[in-house]
């Protein structure tokens, strides 16, 4: 399949296609593995947190900042 194709579908084909998709994901068993910066910014992230450098926000102040 090709994006051109891919644009031809209706919206609601898309998300059907990608919902397709995903379940076939899920149901493979294969394990992926996430790329090393993933592991990098969690580590800085909790060293973060272990130091009290951390800030935390509510969700609610985070969507007003958004705005």
């Amino acid at each position: 399949m090709t994006i051109l194709e891919i644009k031809k579908m209706s919206v609601s084909e898309r998300i059907q296609a990608m919902e397709v998709l995903w379940d076939s994901l899920i149901s493979h068993n294969a394990e992926i593995d996430s790329p090393k910066w993933h592991y990098d910014v969690l580590d800085q992230r909790k060293k973060k947190i272990d130091s009290g450098e951390a800030e935390f926000i509510s969700l609610d102040d985070l969507a007003s900042r958004r705005k």
